[in-house]
Protein backbone atom coordinates (compact mmCIF):
# COMPACT_ATOMS: atom_id res chain seq x y z
CA UNK A 1 0.00 0.00 0.00
CA UNK A 2 0.94 3.60 -1.08
CA UNK A 3 2.76 5.61 2.08
CA UNK A 4 0.30 8.19 2.85
CA UNK A 5 0.09 11.49 4.76
CA UNK A 6 -1.55 14.66 5.27
CA UNK A 7 -0.66 18.28 4.52
CA UNK A 8 -2.34 21.57 6.07
CA UNK A 9 -1.77 24.75 4.29
CA UNK A 10 -1.78 27.82 5.70
CA UNK A 11 -1.02 31.80 5.03
CA UNK A 12 2.29 32.10 7.19
CA UNK A 13 3.47 35.27 9.16
CA UNK A 14 7.22 36.33 9.39
CA UNK A 15 8.36 35.73 13.22
CA UNK A 16 9.93 39.31 14.24
CA UNK A 17 9.14 43.12 12.13
CA UNK A 18 12.33 43.01 10.60
CA UNK A 19 11.15 40.24 8.71
CA UNK A 20 8.35 42.21 7.26
CA UNK A 21 9.38 43.53 4.07
CA UNK A 22 10.58 40.15 2.98
CA UNK A 23 7.40 38.22 4.10
CA UNK A 24 5.30 41.17 1.87
CA UNK A 25 7.40 40.55 -0.98
CA UNK A 26 6.17 36.71 -1.04
CA UNK A 27 2.32 37.92 -0.21
CA UNK A 28 2.83 40.14 -3.54
CA UNK A 29 4.81 37.63 -5.36
CA UNK A 30 7.49 40.12 -5.66
CA UNK A 31 5.33 42.89 -6.17
CA UNK A 32 6.68 46.52 -4.84
CA UNK A 33 4.21 48.51 -1.56
CA UNK A 34 4.40 51.98 -1.01
CA UNK A 35 6.72 52.26 2.29
CA UNK A 36 4.05 54.01 3.88
CA UNK A 37 1.99 50.23 3.90
CA UNK A 38 5.06 48.50 4.95
CA UNK A 39 5.89 50.61 7.86
CA UNK A 40 2.09 50.66 8.94
CA UNK A 41 1.81 46.82 8.89
CA UNK A 42 5.32 46.87 11.07
CA UNK A 43 3.57 49.33 12.93
CA UNK A 44 0.18 46.41 13.68
CA UNK A 45 2.66 43.84 14.31
CA UNK A 46 4.59 45.68 17.17
CA UNK A 47 1.21 46.49 18.81
CA UNK A 48 0.47 42.44 19.42
CA UNK A 49 4.13 41.71 19.63
CA UNK A 50 4.13 38.14 17.24
CA UNK A 51 1.70 36.76 15.33
CA UNK A 52 0.72 32.92 16.49
CA UNK A 53 0.08 31.86 13.03
CA UNK A 54 2.55 29.09 13.04
CA UNK A 55 2.75 27.75 15.86
CA UNK A 56 -1.01 27.21 16.27
CA UNK A 57 -1.31 25.65 12.72
CA UNK A 58 1.38 23.15 13.95
CA UNK A 59 -1.09 22.73 17.37
CA UNK A 60 -3.94 22.11 14.60
CA UNK A 61 -1.96 19.71 12.60
CA UNK A 62 -0.87 18.10 15.92
CA UNK A 63 -4.58 16.95 17.15
CA UNK A 64 -5.80 16.39 13.67
CA UNK A 65 -2.93 13.47 13.55
CA UNK A 66 -4.58 12.49 16.94
CA UNK A 67 -7.61 12.20 15.58
CA UNK A 68 -6.98 10.07 12.40
CA UNK A 69 -4.71 8.18 14.89
CA UNK A 70 -7.75 7.55 16.57
CA UNK A 71 -9.76 6.62 13.62
CA UNK A 72 -7.28 4.04 12.40
CA UNK A 73 -5.47 6.30 9.82
CA UNK A 74 -1.97 6.41 11.15
CA UNK A 75 -0.40 8.77 9.08
CA UNK A 76 1.85 11.83 9.89
CA UNK A 77 0.30 15.21 9.15
CA UNK A 78 2.97 18.39 7.65
CA UNK A 79 2.09 21.82 7.85
CA UNK A 80 3.24 24.17 4.41
CA UNK A 81 3.15 28.07 4.43
CA UNK A 82 2.68 29.85 0.96
CA UNK A 83 3.82 33.28 2.52
CA UNK A 84 7.17 31.84 5.02
CA UNK A 85 8.84 29.23 6.50
CA UNK A 86 8.21 26.05 6.56
CA UNK A 87 7.22 27.30 2.26
CA UNK A 88 5.18 24.75 0.84
CA UNK A 89 7.96 23.96 -1.94
CA UNK A 90 9.93 22.71 0.87
CA UNK A 91 7.72 20.85 3.14
CA UNK A 92 6.23 18.87 -0.33
CA UNK A 93 10.09 18.08 -1.30
CA UNK A 94 10.67 16.83 2.59
CA UNK A 95 7.76 14.39 2.24
CA UNK A 96 8.56 13.17 -0.92
CA UNK A 97 12.00 12.56 0.70
CA UNK A 98 10.03 10.22 3.58
CA UNK A 99 9.05 8.03 1.50
CA UNK A 100 5.31 9.61 0.90
CA UNK A 101 3.61 9.05 -2.09
CA UNK A 102 0.13 10.01 -1.99
CA UNK A 103 -1.35 12.97 0.05
CA UNK A 104 -4.37 14.44 1.09
CA UNK A 105 -3.93 18.23 0.92
CA UNK A 106 -6.59 20.93 2.43
CA UNK A 107 -6.12 24.62 3.08
CA UNK A 108 -6.80 26.08 6.85
CA UNK A 109 -8.82 28.31 5.06
CA UNK A 110 -12.27 27.08 4.87
CA UNK A 111 -14.12 29.01 2.11
CA UNK A 112 -13.15 28.94 -1.22
CA UNK A 113 -11.44 31.83 -3.27
CA UNK A 114 -10.44 30.29 -6.57
CA UNK A 115 -7.51 32.60 -6.82
CA UNK A 116 -5.97 32.53 -3.52
CA UNK A 117 -6.93 28.83 -3.06
CA UNK A 118 -5.48 28.17 -6.82
CA UNK A 119 -2.22 29.44 -5.60
CA UNK A 120 -2.06 26.75 -2.42
CA UNK A 121 -2.50 24.63 -5.26
CA UNK A 122 -0.31 25.37 -7.98
CA UNK A 123 2.68 25.69 -4.96
CA UNK A 124 1.82 21.83 -3.78
CA UNK A 125 1.45 20.41 -7.89
CA UNK A 126 4.75 21.98 -9.01
CA UNK A 127 6.64 20.21 -6.74
CA UNK A 128 4.92 16.83 -6.14
CA UNK A 129 6.24 15.76 -9.01
CA UNK A 130 5.16 11.68 -8.61
CA UNK A 131 3.48 12.67 -5.44
CA UNK A 132 -0.29 11.88 -5.82
CA UNK A 133 -2.65 14.86 -4.25
CA UNK A 134 -5.90 14.90 -3.44
CA UNK A 135 -6.78 18.68 -3.10
CA UNK A 136 -10.21 19.68 -0.78
CA UNK A 137 -10.71 22.86 -2.17
CA UNK A 138 -13.34 24.34 0.05
CA UNK A 139 -15.24 23.43 3.07
CA UNK A 140 -17.20 26.14 4.17
CA UNK A 141 -20.30 24.22 4.77
CA UNK A 142 -19.06 21.35 6.79
CA UNK A 143 -21.18 20.93 9.63
CA UNK A 144 -18.20 20.27 12.60
CA UNK A 145 -16.59 23.91 10.95
CA UNK A 146 -20.00 25.73 11.87
CA UNK A 147 -20.63 23.57 15.55
CA UNK A 148 -16.77 24.61 16.04
CA UNK A 149 -17.52 28.01 15.74
CA UNK A 150 -20.87 27.70 17.64
CA UNK A 151 -18.92 26.55 20.37
CA UNK A 152 -16.76 29.42 20.49
CA UNK A 153 -20.01 32.14 20.47
CA UNK A 154 -21.91 30.52 22.91
CA UNK A 155 -20.01 31.62 26.11
CA UNK A 156 -19.02 34.84 24.78
CA UNK A 157 -22.77 35.62 23.74
CA UNK A 158 -24.12 34.48 27.51
CA UNK A 159 -21.56 36.56 29.05
CA UNK A 160 -22.19 39.70 27.15
CA UNK A 161 -25.81 39.22 27.61
CA UNK A 162 -25.55 39.19 31.37
CA UNK A 163 -23.76 42.30 31.50
CA UNK A 164 -25.86 44.29 29.39
CA UNK A 165 -29.09 42.74 30.88
CA UNK A 166 -30.33 41.57 26.89
CA UNK A 167 -29.31 39.20 24.44
CA UNK A 168 -26.50 40.23 22.14
CA UNK A 169 -26.42 40.54 18.39
CA UNK A 170 -23.64 39.40 16.30
CA UNK A 171 -21.48 40.88 13.57
CA UNK A 172 -19.87 37.58 11.38
CA UNK A 173 -16.75 38.41 9.03
CA UNK A 174 -14.51 36.99 6.84
CA UNK A 175 -11.42 38.35 5.17
CA UNK A 176 -11.69 40.93 2.21
CA UNK A 177 -10.13 39.90 -1.33
CA UNK A 178 -9.92 42.56 -4.37
CA UNK A 179 -13.14 42.31 -6.31
CA UNK A 180 -11.03 41.83 -9.57
CA UNK A 181 -9.93 38.15 -8.06
CA UNK A 182 -13.42 36.65 -8.01
CA UNK A 183 -15.45 38.69 -10.88
CA UNK A 184 -16.12 36.54 -13.62
CA UNK A 185 -15.10 36.76 -16.64
CA UNK A 186 -16.90 37.96 -19.60
CA UNK A 187 -16.45 37.87 -23.43
CA UNK A 188 -13.68 40.21 -24.41
CA UNK A 189 -12.53 40.64 -21.14
CA UNK A 190 -8.68 42.20 -21.31
CA UNK A 191 -8.29 40.81 -18.09
CA UNK A 192 -7.01 37.23 -17.81
CA UNK A 193 -8.60 34.46 -16.31
CA UNK A 194 -7.71 33.96 -12.55
CA UNK A 195 -9.78 30.47 -12.25
CA UNK A 196 -10.83 27.69 -14.85
CA UNK A 197 -14.07 27.52 -15.97
CA UNK A 198 -16.89 30.49 -16.68
CA UNK A 199 -18.85 30.28 -13.42
CA UNK A 200 -18.50 32.62 -10.51
CA UNK A 201 -16.18 32.56 -7.59
CA UNK A 202 -17.51 30.97 -4.54
CA UNK A 203 -15.67 32.58 -2.39
CA UNK A 204 -18.08 35.68 -1.00
CA UNK A 205 -21.11 32.90 -0.79
CA UNK A 206 -19.05 30.32 0.48
CA UNK A 207 -18.00 32.93 3.40
CA UNK A 208 -21.85 33.82 3.99
CA UNK A 209 -23.01 30.40 4.09
CA UNK A 210 -20.88 29.78 6.90
CA UNK A 211 -22.19 32.65 8.69
CA UNK A 212 -25.18 31.80 8.61
CA UNK A 213 -24.85 27.84 9.55
CA UNK A 214 -23.08 28.74 12.68
CA UNK A 215 -25.98 31.22 13.33
CA UNK A 216 -28.66 28.18 13.32
CA UNK A 217 -27.18 26.58 15.66
CA UNK A 218 -27.05 29.56 18.10
CA UNK A 219 -30.84 30.95 17.80
CA UNK A 220 -30.47 32.50 21.62
CA UNK A 221 -28.80 35.77 19.19
CA UNK A 222 -31.41 38.09 18.13
CA UNK A 223 -29.61 39.22 15.17
CA UNK A 224 -27.25 39.14 12.98
CA UNK A 225 -24.80 40.76 10.01
CA UNK A 226 -22.35 40.06 8.22
CA UNK A 227 -19.30 41.93 6.65
CA UNK A 228 -15.95 42.03 5.05
CA UNK A 229 -12.68 43.09 7.07
CA UNK A 230 -9.10 43.64 6.80
CA UNK A 231 -9.66 45.53 3.37
CA UNK A 232 -5.89 45.73 1.80
CA UNK A 233 -4.17 48.66 0.16
CA UNK A 234 -3.23 47.08 -2.89
CA UNK A 235 -5.16 49.55 -5.80
CA UNK A 236 -8.88 48.48 -6.76
CA UNK A 237 -11.78 47.63 -5.14
CA UNK A 238 -11.91 45.64 -2.83
CA UNK A 239 -15.68 43.13 -2.06
CA UNK A 240 -17.84 44.44 1.02
CA UNK A 241 -19.54 45.58 3.01
CA UNK A 242 -16.74 46.71 5.35
CA UNK A 243 -16.95 46.33 9.48
CA UNK A 244 -16.72 49.64 9.71
CA UNK A 245 -19.74 50.80 7.41
CA UNK A 246 -21.59 48.56 8.84
CA UNK A 247 -20.80 49.44 12.74
CA UNK A 248 -21.99 52.71 11.48
CA UNK A 249 -25.09 51.06 10.16
CA UNK A 250 -25.42 49.00 13.64
CA UNK A 251 -25.09 51.63 15.83
CA UNK A 252 -27.66 53.68 14.01
CA UNK A 253 -30.73 51.13 14.98
CA UNK A 254 -29.38 52.21 18.68
CA UNK A 255 -27.45 48.47 19.25
CA UNK A 256 -24.93 49.25 22.19
CA UNK A 257 -22.78 46.00 22.87
CA UNK A 258 -22.62 43.95 19.59
CA UNK A 259 -19.85 40.15 19.16
CA UNK A 260 -17.86 40.36 16.64
CA UNK A 261 -16.93 36.48 15.61
CA UNK A 262 -15.11 35.96 12.22
CA UNK A 263 -15.62 32.90 10.78
CA UNK A 264 -13.30 33.12 7.80
CA UNK A 265 -10.43 32.40 10.31
CA UNK A 266 -9.05 29.66 11.99
CA UNK A 267 -6.92 30.57 14.56
CA UNK A 268 -5.49 34.04 16.31
CA UNK A 269 -3.17 36.14 13.46
CA UNK A 270 -2.60 40.14 13.13
CA UNK A 271 -6.45 40.31 11.58
CA UNK A 272 -7.96 39.27 14.77
CA UNK A 273 -5.43 40.11 16.92
CA UNK A 274 -4.75 43.81 15.98
CA UNK A 275 -7.86 44.07 13.14
CA UNK A 276 -10.86 43.07 15.59
CA UNK A 277 -9.17 43.52 19.14
CA UNK A 278 -7.32 46.67 18.57
CA UNK A 279 -8.73 48.90 15.18
CA UNK A 280 -12.48 47.53 15.34
CA UNK A 281 -13.29 47.81 18.77
CA UNK A 282 -11.77 51.28 19.10
CA UNK A 283 -14.09 51.82 15.70
CA UNK A 284 -17.20 50.61 17.74
CA UNK A 285 -16.28 52.43 21.08
CA UNK A 286 -16.50 55.94 19.46
CA UNK A 287 -20.15 54.96 18.03
CA UNK A 288 -20.82 54.03 21.57
CA UNK A 289 -21.01 50.53 21.21
CA UNK A 290 -19.16 47.89 23.41
CA UNK A 291 -17.58 45.26 20.82
CA UNK A 292 -16.46 42.10 22.19
CA UNK A 293 -15.52 38.69 20.45
CA UNK A 294 -15.25 34.71 20.81
CA UNK A 295 -12.25 32.81 21.43
CA UNK A 296 -10.26 32.09 18.04
CA UNK A 297 -10.73 28.38 17.07
CA UNK A 298 -6.96 27.59 17.60
CA UNK A 299 -6.94 24.30 19.30
CA UNK A 300 -10.44 23.56 19.33
CA UNK A 301 -11.25 19.42 19.23
CA UNK A 302 -14.23 20.80 17.18
CA UNK A 303 -11.99 22.15 14.48
CA UNK A 304 -9.61 19.30 14.56
CA UNK A 305 -12.49 16.51 13.90
CA UNK A 306 -13.77 19.03 10.37
CA UNK A 307 -9.89 18.83 9.60
CA UNK A 308 -9.60 14.91 10.39
CA UNK A 309 -12.85 14.79 8.72
CA UNK A 310 -11.96 15.91 5.35
CA UNK A 311 -8.11 14.59 5.18
CA UNK A 312 -9.83 10.77 6.07
CA UNK A 313 -12.04 11.33 2.92
CA UNK A 314 -9.20 12.52 0.69
CA UNK A 315 -7.19 9.48 2.13
CA UNK A 316 -10.12 7.53 1.02
CA UNK A 317 -10.60 8.80 -2.52
CA UNK A 318 -6.28 8.11 -3.21
CA UNK A 319 -6.89 4.53 -2.17
CA UNK A 320 -9.87 4.74 -4.37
Amino acid sequence: MPKQAVLLLAHGTPETVEQIPEYLRNVTSGRSLPQAVIEEIQHRYSLIGHSPLTEITAEQARLVEEQLAAGGDRVPVYVGMRNWRPYIPDVVRQMRADGVEEAAVLCMAPQNSRTSVGLYRRAVEAEAAGLRIDFTSGWAQHPLLAEAFAERLRPALDKLSAETGAPVPVLFTAHSVPCRTIQTPVAGDAQPRLWPGAEADPYAEDAKRTAALVAALVPEMPKWWFAFQSQGASGGPWIGPTVESTLDAIAAEGVKALILQPIGFLCDHVEILFDVDILFREYAAKLGVQLERPESLNDSPILAGAVADLARQGLARLRG
